[in-house]
């Protein structure tokens, strides 16, 4: 079956025969008149590939663009450790920082503007947010759409309120639909999954289709070689279904992959799902038909749970399924976002009482929970809301880094590509000021910075950021070096205790054993009996390890090479 056959062949299924061919009609001049850019590096997943996420004015300096401004703070600290930024939502917005997109084609005039991304472009690589789900209540497409415009008509989708909607899947505690009054007066409710202002797309129109498949490709001219398909799960609607993870919503997943390997094959896809784990990894599809990447959601709470129980069990039985359908395809490790910690993801692997305890030492070192409305009208945590590194340390106070660094050297070991969260790699701590400013408690991990302020501190090295992140800076520095750290080289999750949890690394002709005592003593190493070699060296310490068994310290990590 050829390409355009496949798209056909997706079409068809989405949308049926007759549609289908209609939309195919529709698209194909637009896969097929794309500009290709020759010369794109088209290797997927390299040695030391790691992405920083940003929003694009968390850091900002008086009088200046702030893409400039990251930019410039980029080019003097970040060019040896990051090979990818991944700026979240930098469009013209109404809410939700930037998630509320009001024109899909422009950047936010008071963040820069394309020629900003560009430059950003020459330095590293980019990833964009698809915003993909939803629209803004205030953009010019919803106006066309409330005035009934050709091709905007069906943009959203009206629902009659009387519908039993009980099986939908919420994210939110908030109303399903919202009110609206069109141009001639029609009352409609529309399915807003995520907020009053931010409207579902109806992709059952064709002219939805066509619009996002222009954005997609649009983003592709503009640089991107990572796309991350935002809320992808809830993309597709049929009343009576709990409306995540439709089958068409993996069919148009399959569908976005299909035309980007025609157009721009070094381009990838990244779903983003915060759901548990046998679900999340369903966006792999066979392996080469769906996203090459997904976020690894549950990492960040299990390993949270992991330090705050001190105890690696859970951690290293779940590490040992890291398993991926293909060559084509890797995780997406992370611990920190702009989001909080997802709490669905530990699904299936913490009991109730469990899940119950992270709750209350997130809310003990000052974090919020946010609640999602479940089928039978009860609540449940979904979402912490927490920087990371007040997560991580053992009460708000405290000072010490180690501990924090620790969780990260041990997202870092593990199979996949990494990402950072510029507030983890600038020890930023919990902004109740931004809580209380703007009344949501996902503020807390989303604070603006200002460029000279930090500036200072880095140039301190008493001070907390300064003693964050050039420790951080120097891990990713020796991380980047070694080939058994490659995205996709082999690894076996040991079992060497419960103080410590224990990875081998193999790739490029190196084997690395990646070792984190995860408690608040010191945890002895047996390296005979994980056949660690006796000859090999510490990449963190420097150290040559010559005796039967290694004492680490609390909270610290080793990257044992052999010889």
């Amino acid at each position: 079956m050829t390409s355009t056959e496949r798209i056909q062949d997706l079409l068809n299924r989405i949308y049926g025969p007759e549609k289908g061919r209609q939309v195919h009609d529709r698209l194909m001049p637009l896969i097929e008149g794309f500009d290709k850019k020759p010369g794109r590096n088209a290797s997927r997943f390299v040695q030391g590939e790691m992405v920083l996420i940003t929003y694009g004015d968390t850091l900002r300096h008086p009088g200046e663009k702030p893409l400039a401004t990251f930019h410039r703070f980029a080019r003097r600290f970040l060019k040896d450790a990051v090979s990818s930024v991944h700026f979240l939502p930098f469009f013209p917005y109404s809410s939700d920082d930037g998630f509320s997109v009001k024109d899909f084609f422009r950047i936010d005039e008071t963040l820069g503007d394309w020629n900003d991304v560009a430059r950003i472009g020459e330095d590293f690589k980019l990833m964009f947010d698809f915003v993909i789900n939803h629209f803004s209540a205030e953009s010019q497409w919803f106006q066309n759409y409330l005035e009934d415009r050709p091709g905007f008509e069906h943009f959203a989708i009206e629902v009659d309120p009387a519908e039993d909607l009980s099986a939908v899947t919420r994210p939110r505690s908030l109303p399903l639909l919202t009110p609206f009054t069109k141009r001639d007066g029609r009352r409609v409710h529309l399915w807003t999954t995520f907020s009053a202002d931010q409207i579902d797309f109806n992709y059952a129109s064709l002219d939805v289709l066509e619009k996002m498949v222009q954005a997609l490709l649009f983003y592709v001219e503009k640089g991107a070689t990572i796309l991350r398909l935002d809320a992808i799960a809830y993309l597709w609607k049929t009343v009576g279904t709990t409306c995540i993870h439709l089958p068409q919503t993996h069919d148009m997943v399959r569908l976005f992959r299909q035309i980007l390997d025609i157009a721009a094959p070094e381009v990838m896809l990244i779903t983003e799902t915060n759901v548990p784990h046998e679900e999340n990894i369903s966006y792999f599809g066979s392996g080469r038909d769906e996203a090459q990447m997904v976020y690894n959601f549950t990492l960040p709470p299990l390993l949270l749970y992991t330090f705050v129980k001190q105890d690696a069990t859970i951690l290293t039985r779940w590490a040992r399924g890291l398993n991926l359908p293909s060559p084509e395809t890797v995780f997406f490790n992370f611990t920190a976002s702009h989001d909080g910690i997802g709490v669905r993801p530990l699904e299936g692997i913490l009991p109730a009482e469990e899940i119950d305890l992270l709750v209350k030492a997130v809310t003990a070192n000052g974090g919020q929970v946010s609640c999602k409305d479940n089928p039978d009208g009860s609540q449940s945590p979904y979402e912490l809301n927490i920087t990371y590194m007040d997560a991580i340390l053992a009460d708000e106070r405290s000072d010490k880094t180690d501990k924090f660094l620790a969780s990260q050297a041990l997202q870092y070991s593990l199979p996949g590509v990494p990402a950072t969260y510029i507030h983890s790699l600038l020890g930023s701590r919990n902004w109740h000021t931004g809580v209380r400013k703007t009344g949501r408690a996902r503020s807390i991990n989303r604070e603006k910075l200002n460029l000279e302020r930090v500036l200072e501190e880095l140039d301190d090295p008493a001070s907390f950021r300064s003693r964050v992140f050039f420790p951080y800076l120097q891990m990713i520095g020796t991380w980047r070096r070694q080939p058994a750290f490659h995205p996709q080289a082999a690894f076996e999750v040991l079992d060497a205790g419960a103080g410590l949890f224990a990875i081998r690394r193999t790739g490029g002709g190196q084997t690395i054993h990646a070792v984190t005592n995860v408690s608040a003593r010191p945890v002895t190493l047996d390296i005979e009996r994980l056949r660690i070699t006796r000859s090999g060296r510490d990449l963190v310490s420097g150290n040559r390890i010559d005796s039967a068994t290694l004492v680490l310290a609390p909270y610290r990590f080793a990257w044992l090479e052999a010889p």
